[in-house]
């Protein structure tokens, strides 16, 4: 069995999408929908930088979703490749979860922009810049950073984001918690913590404003069900009802990014081939959450979708 994979906010970079535009007129239609979805010339960006203005959450969001579905439709189009016969479950990685719900047919491309745009800028107006942050706890468990988080909130928001792997687990909240949180890792056993270089504190209940964005938006954005079930950030568990991915996608804002605990869901019914979208970024962490044996593709390039092509 085969899982579609798409990656998340810090996969973007200046340059992305360029070299697959350049050999594809297909890329550059998915391109071009987008921009014009925007009314902006996000793709330029793209290739261009500055990189300050790409880091930026309401441009990022849309560009890496635009990135991973250019290289899905690339392969369907010119590889001649259907997603429901070769793929069994697609998820994404936060807003991945949105280019996965596009690629499975749940929402359309434009529309999936324009949710995107509106998740990064209501992320980013959620909390004064300063007064949240974000870190990477490496060498930490689930266990070791809930522990540490527990410890270092002293009646602030600091809790866990993304449980990435079995060694890498982010935490998110207020930043003086979150400085704490580095403070004490030595005294929790895990390796160290690093603050990470994001504008606001995802995934964490100080984001409750823009989980009531999202749900406002959600509530009158067409969203059918997808072609394949979506395995969701909040529940690692596989959803295929429009009704309920809405308010799995609300709840995501605030919510844990349970990504290993996706994988290891996935590995338990069978998947063993994992392909990643526009990035290379889930692929690492995919084989260090397996148990067993997995192979994964990671799709960035024409060379890349040829190999991938020889092997479906």
């Amino acid at each position: 069995m085969r899982a579609f994979i798409f990656p998340g906010q810090g996969s973007q970079s200046v340059g992305m999408g360029l070299a697959l535009s350049q050999a594809s007129t297909v890329a550059r239609e998915v391109f071009q929908e987008v921009d014009d979805a925007l009314g902006q010339n996000l793709f330029k960006l793209m290739c261009e930088g500055p990189e300050d203005a790409l880091m930026l959450t309401a441009n990022a969001q849309p560009a890496i979703m635009a990135n991973a579905i250019a290289s899905l439709r690339v392969l369907e189009r010119e590889g001649g490749v259907s997603l429901v016969d070769k793929c069994d479950f697609v998820a994404g990685h936060s807003l991945g979860e949105y280019s996965a719900l596009c690629a499975a047919g749940a929402l359309d491309l434009a529309t999936t922009a324009r949710l995107l745009r509106l998740r990064g800028e209501a992320m980013q107006a959620a909390v004064p810049v300063g007064i949240g942050a974000m870190a990477a706890l490496l060498g930490a468990d689930i266990e070791k950073a809930q522990a540490l988080a527990d410890a270092a909130s002293e009646g602030e928001v600091c809790t866990v984001a993304n449980d990435n792997d079995p060694g890498q687990v982010v935490i998110s909240g207020h930043k003086a918690a979150i400085d704490r949180a580095i403070a004490l890792t030595k005294e929790h056993a895990i390796k160290r913590g690093v603050l990470l270089p994001v504008s606001a504190p995802f995934h964490c209940p100080l984001m409750q404003p823009a989980a009531d964005a999202m749900a406002k938006a959600l509530a009158g954005a067409a969203l059918q069900a997808p072609l394949v079930p979506l395995y969701a950030n909040v529940t690692a568990a596989p959803v295929a009802d429009a009704d309920t991915i809405r308010i799995l996608l609300v709840e995501q804002v605030t919510g844990r990014v349970r990504w290993r605990e996706s994988v290891v869901a996935l590995e338990a019914v069978g998947v063993h081939h994992f392909v990643e979208f526009g990035g290379k970024v889930l692929g690492p962490m995919v084989k260090r959450s397996a148990a067993g044996e997995v192979e994964v593709a990671s799709l960035v390039n024409m060379d890349d979708i040829e190999r991938l092509l020889k092997e479906l």
